[in-house]
């Protein structure tokens, strides 16, 4: 039987075991897929894991994204671009890191219909899957990108990457159309970002690419102010199956019976 397997800290927050299994069922692969709670430490062994054929692929979560990429023989054109993986597989006896969180969110975006050029658009945080962002939102001709991160620091390093944003200090008070949560905070159910709602206009898109919970006190403080929300389910299912349309050569449907298992 093949093993799958999904890394990151935290970790029991993912659905992907669900999907990929599912997946695996209604297409007669013998495979199972988990995952593993990982410290950098453990990354070197799944490197080995992948080499030595234990496991034929990997999917890597925050905070790994680009850490992973120090223990890879080869990146795809976007992970080069991005430097962030979430996509591994072996290939001619190579590790190679794929990034599919590019795919996952311009499909999302595509099937919430919403039209993104000329758009003004606010990045919270600067983490693995922000570079993705980015790169997904420049090719569809936004007219701007903010990033505002709780570290100024590290959200500077993506400005000096990408020429064409815009870093602000955390809790700076910004014009935009949409707004992506790309943090950690709504993983806990108590977790607050700290904006003051009311004072950010109408009509605004609130985007977060959290997924589990689907309702996270940022999408639920926006729908309180009649604002357009979007949790990160389809960014989810749409990475998902890019990873595994890489791993198996073949697509995987996406219909209301996937969509519902994300719940």
């Amino acid at each position: 039987m093949k093993k799958f397997i999904v890394i990151g800290n935290p970790i029991d927050h993912s659905l992907s075991p669900k999907l990929h299994n599912y997946w695996f069922k209604v297409n007669n692969i013998n495979a199972e897929y988990h995952t593993k709670l990982a410290q950098v430490s453990d990354l070197v062994n799944l490197i080995n894991s992948l080499r030595k054929g234990e496991i034929e692929g990997a999917n890597v979560t925050v905070p790994f994204k680009n850490e992973i990429i120090n223990f890879l023989d080869e990146l795809s054109p976007e992970a080069k671009v991005t430097r962030s993986v979430n996509t591994l597989l072996k290939d001619q006896g190579k590790i190679i890191g794929h990034n599919t969180d590019i795919a996952g969110f311009e499909l999302a975006m595509r099937h919430t219909k919403y039209d993104l050029s000329q758009k003004n658009i606010l990045i919270l945080g600067a983490g693995g899957v922000v570079p993705s962002i980015v790169y997904a939102l420049e090719k569809s001709k936004v007219s701007k990108i903010t990033i505002m991160n709780r570290t100024f620091e590290k959200a500077k390093i993506l400005g000096e990457r990408f020429k064409n944003i815009e870093v602000k200090k955390w809790g700076s008070q910004l014009n935009f159309d949409m707004i992506i949560n790309a943090t950690s905070l709504g993983l806990s159910k108590n977790d607050k970002i700290d904006l003051r709602f009311e004072d950010l206009g109408d009509n605004k898109f609130f985007y977060d690419v959290i997924y589990n919970p689907i309702q996270t006190n940022f999408l639920k403080d926006a729908k309180r102010n009649f604002h357009k929300t979007e949790n990160g389910k389809m960014m989810f299912i749409y990475q998902a199956h890019q990873a595994f349309t890489l791993w198996h050569k073949k697509m995987p449907d996406i219909n209301d019976e996937v969509i519902n298992l994300i719940k």
